[in-house]
């Protein structure tokens, strides 16, 4: 298994730079590895130690940015190195504030990973979720350098667990500690002799609590609500649209907020040519047109969070496709969610689903079927909304006690 991810990967790093000519999320894989090296070399300082956060993307880094703001503030005596896998989350967070130095994580060869340990020379090493790159992990035992995973989820169809995956099993011992979600991924853990874990949940609900005391009113969104209700279909694909733009031109006495997830203008010109009723947009909105809207497309990036504080009702996108976006957001307002069929992979979804607050529709019917009672019936749709919020509530603190193991080991 070893030699055949080596002859992998080293396949990878030589036909990857082909690949940018068909693809421009490739391209910025691409293009954005080349400056990654030249970034550390110059930007690095000797007389500084460093904290390294890896993230696949953009929700691997929201859920890293609660631990990586405690840091900070405890330890400042430490400069913090963030890398992403992802151009999709890279290129949205490559000019956040809370990293001394942000760039994407040089693939995953064995020379690689040698020259970027001994430029950065980290003093502690994060990862979140499930971001495991073996060479990495070797390299970070073989130096002795401390190694967690943070919000780690575990499932028993990954090659940790079987008979054949030794060459992925070895790799885990890297880590010192396992920071994990729930009791399964501890027990599967234990099941390959790894006793080093501690369940505390995951920080993406102190990163959605950060929100909600953080959060600033938007008055545009206020204006079109206009004391309606209003429904907000956040991190929207094309697979949902199938589903909700039916109920969109057929509805009445109610407003609907748009955020899709692709905000390219030939995706947002595609968008808004499939609805029929009276629509802005956000990048070129009148206010005076605000309160006779019934449809308001988000068109730009970074205030769908705070927008969720006006949804009397929540739309979660993606899981009509492969991967739910964040239902936390939502959740934390007290709003109930509304999601797609495809969510095993996602905890905080499964719980919520399983408290009867997260609903779950299969097609357009469904769809407008749990609308139409959430809307008229206010005692159900406030009683959702609190179970969400007490589920958020009651799972914070995840970063406090990584925090707590923090500060007695470093």
């Amino acid at each position: 298994m070893g030699f055949l991810y080596q002859l992998g990967i080293n396949l990878a790093a030589l036909l990857l730079p082909v690949s940018r000519f068909f693809s421009p999320k490739m391209k910025l894989f691409v293009d954005g590895r080349k400056q990654s090296f030249a970034v550390l070399e110059n930007q690095i300082d000797k007389n500084q130690e460093y904290i390294w956060f890896h993230v696949a993307s953009l929700g691997e880094y929201e859920q890293g940015l609660p631990v990586m703001e405690e840091i900070k503030a405890q330890y400042p005596e430490y400069k913090l190195l963030l890398t992403f896998f992802s151009p999709s989350g890279f290129e949205i967070r490559k000019n956040n504030k809370i990293a001394d130095i942000t760039i994407y994580l040089p693939l995953d060869t064995k020379q690689n990973v040698k020259r970027f340990l001994d430029i950065v020379q980290p003093k502690m090493v994060f990862f979140i979720k499930y971001e495991f790159w073996p060479n990495y992990l070797y390299e970070l035992k073989n130096r002795n350098i401390p190694t967690y995973l943070i919000s780690g989820i575990f499932r028993k169809n990954q090659l940790f667990f079987k008979w054949y995956g030794g060459f992925y099993r070895k790799a885990l011992q890297s880590f010192d500690h396992f920071f994990v979600q729930n009791d399964a991924s501890a027990q599967l853990l234990k099941s390959i002799d790894f006793n080093n874990s501690t369940v505390n949940g995951d920080t993406r609900f102190d990163r959605v609590a950060q929100i909600v005391e953080r959060a600033q009113p938007l008055d545009f969104i206020a204006d079109f609500k206009n004391n309606t209700t209003t429904i907000v279909i956040g991190s929207s694909w094309v697979d949902d649209e199938a589903i909700y733009l039916p109920y969109l031109n057929n509805s009445e006495n109610v407003k609907l907020i748009i955020a899709p997830h692709n905000i390219k203008e030939e995706e947002i010109t595609r968008l808004i040519s499939k609805i029929d009723k009276k629509t802005v947009r956000f990048t070129n909105y009148k206010t005076e047109e605000l309160k006779n809207a019934d449809v308001f497309i988000i068109d730009t990036i970074g205030i769908l969070t705070q927008i969720y504080a006006y949804a009397d009702i929540g739309y979660v996108g993606g899981a009509f496709k492969t991967g739910l976006h964040n239902i936390l957001e939502p959740a934390t307002y007290g709003t109930p969610v509304v999601i797609g069929p495809k969510y095993s992979k996602f905890q905080e979804a499964k719980d919520l689903v399983a408290l009867g607050s997260c609903l779950v529709v299969h097609n357009t019917e469904e769809l407008s079927i749990t609308f139409n009672r959430l809307i008229t019936d206010a005692d159900y749709r406030n009683e959702l909304g609190i179970k969400n919020l007490e589920f958020v509530l009651k799972n914070k603190n995840a970063t406090k006690v990584i925090m707590d193991f923090i500060e007695r080991n470093i």
